[in-house]
């Protein structure tokens, strides 16, 4: 086990993120002890892994007590540890917002993109998507045009915003269209962003167009009705 946890922390470091398809992987996300190893080995410099079973890779952050001395002293901390200005976390944001929310939707309740809005027997039961299969695409064009005039002029977003998201991990650009890249959906906190997404900007958005701002997201709406079934097993044993 020693060579394979050397090899896996190695690579982490090295790649900052990796597939969950890969064997190295997917034995840290079921072996316990191979875990725990791994976590202890990126500890001792700082690190520790970030995981969401909804993402299609995992990667490597700093731990809290590493993030100060590590970056504390350069101004862009204030804004971004990636050197990112606000002008690009405003758009990332966006892109998280147009990619990930309904992704995460359709991984919540078991549809894809082939047979979204249809519903499907046993769909509860199907193990989550990734991929191609939730995610979708956004257009260039349509990112440009609807935000380029906010957020610094559509040249700006074409040529330097949209490409720096890019070499840092956080979307792909392929044939026009803009896709969620390795970093998207692990390296940005899904229940804290929706939280301030839904019921922050997009509530005023909402309300101006006339449309309810949602009680609960989508892990909310999924979790009560667990409790609900778990309670009413409960209550059949119980006679």
């Amino acid at each position: 086990m020693e060579h394979e946890i050397r090899a896996l922390t190695a690579r982490l470091i090295a790649q900052r993120w990796l597939p969950r398809k890969d064997p190295m992987v997917r034995r840290a996300l079921v072996d316990e002890t191979f875990r725990a190893e791994l976590e202890s080995r990126l500890a001792s410099v700082g690190l520790h892994l970030l995981d969401n079973p909804y993402a299609a890779h995992v990667a490597v952050g700093l731990t809290p007590e590493a993030l100060e001395p590590t970056f504390g002293a350069g101004r862009e901390y204030q804004a971004s540890n990636m050197g990112l200005t606000r002008d690009e976390v405003a758009l990332l944001v966006v892109l998280w917002a147009l990619i990930i929310l309904p992704k995460r939707e359709r991984q919540v309740t078991r549809q894809n993109l082939a047979n979204e809005g249809q519903e499907e027997l046993f769909a509860t039961e199907q193990p989550v998507a990734h991929g191609a299969e939730v995610s979708a695409a956004v257009s260039e064009a349509s990112i440009i045009a609807d935000f380029g005039p906010r957020l610094g002029g559509k040249t700006k977003v074409r040529n330097f915003m949209l490409g720096k998201l890019a070499r840092l991990g956080f979307i792909e650009r392929r044939n026009n269209m803009i896709l969620e890249g390795p970093l998207l959906d692990v390296a940005l906190d899904y229940r804290l962003m929706a939280d301030r997404i839904i019921h922050g900007t997009l509530a005023e958005v909402l309300a101006d167009a006339g449309h309810p701002v949602p009680e609960d997201d989508a892990f909310s709406k999924v979790q009560a009705e667990e409790l609900e079934d778990e309670e009413l097993a409960d209550d059949e044993g119980a006679y």
